[in-house]
């Protein structure tokens, strides 16, 4: 059987962070599939005040304005003439999104073999999202990943959110770790940007965005999954990496 070198380049891609330091997590759609009951909660709420003539807004609509997107920016979007009644929508939405999230909430596959993996080595980790602090929470609890993660960090208390790197940055900072020795997991342009920005390699996901969408962002690997052979094909490159060092 011939590998390709594509196959090469995703198996040694994170080989040069050995020894590995940390990890660091998006929320939305890297740990949970939550952009469905996003686009379900906007969806209601748009066709509550006839927003596209009453016309429900669609997965490519919300992918393109909406997903991974800081809530200034998709008030903006939406309510490009009255920014104030946008940022109101935007927090009303996202308790009608926690009220429809604690029923719904489920862990993207894999995710806990990974985040063994991670205790196992003994490695540092953080939550860096772009969600409001109740709605990270609320995830971050019914997954019941509380106690793993060692700092949640909110791009709106960051001078900057994503795609800034500044939440990357303040996680590197708060862990104190190099971003030499650190990998991020994301699923949107917007998170991959701020990874990439802020120095680290970024696997991204492709939950819910197309491939060919998050390649314009410059992630190291892509994978579907935490399950995916092309993940795991890399950590045991670093690990062995690492055993050699």
């Amino acid at each position: 059987m011939t590998v390709s070198s594509n196959e090469v380049n995703s198996k040694t891609a994170l080989a040069p962070l050995a020894p590995l330091e940390a990890v660091l997590f998006d929320v939305d759609g890297t740990l949970c599939d939550s952009d469905p009951i996003h686009l379900d909660a906007f969806r209601e709420m748009l066709l509550e005040i006839g927003f596209n003539g009453g016309v429900p807004i669609d997965e490519e609509f919300f992918i393109k304005n909406i997903a991974g997107k800081h809530n200034d920016d998709i008030a903006a979007v939406l309510f490009p003439d009255d920014l104030e009644k946008g940022l109101k929508f935007c927090v009303d939405k996202e308790a009608l999104f926690r009220k429809l999230a604690k029923e719904k909430i489920e862990a993207i596959k894999g995710l806990y073999k990974l985040t063994k993996w991670i205790e196992d080595h003994g490695l540092k980790r953080a939550a860096v999202t772009n969600a409001p602090r109740p709605n990270a929470e609320l995830m971050i609890s019914t997954l019941g990943l509380t106690d793993f993660f060692h700092h949640l960090i909110i791009g709106d208390e960051c001078e900057h959110p994503k795609p800034a790197p500044d939440p990357y940055l303040k996680a590197l900072e708060l862990l104190n770790v190099s971003k030499d020795h650190t990998f991020i997991c994301e699923d949107s342009v917007s998170g991959i940007k701020a990874g990439v920005a802020a120095g680290m390699p970024v696997v991204g996901l492709t939950t819910r965005n197309p491939e060919n969408v998050l390649m314009t962002a410059n992630p190291t690997l892509l994978i579907k999954d935490y399950e995916d052979p092309i993940l795991w094909a890399a950590l045991e490159e670093l690990d062995k990496k690492a055993g050699d060092a």
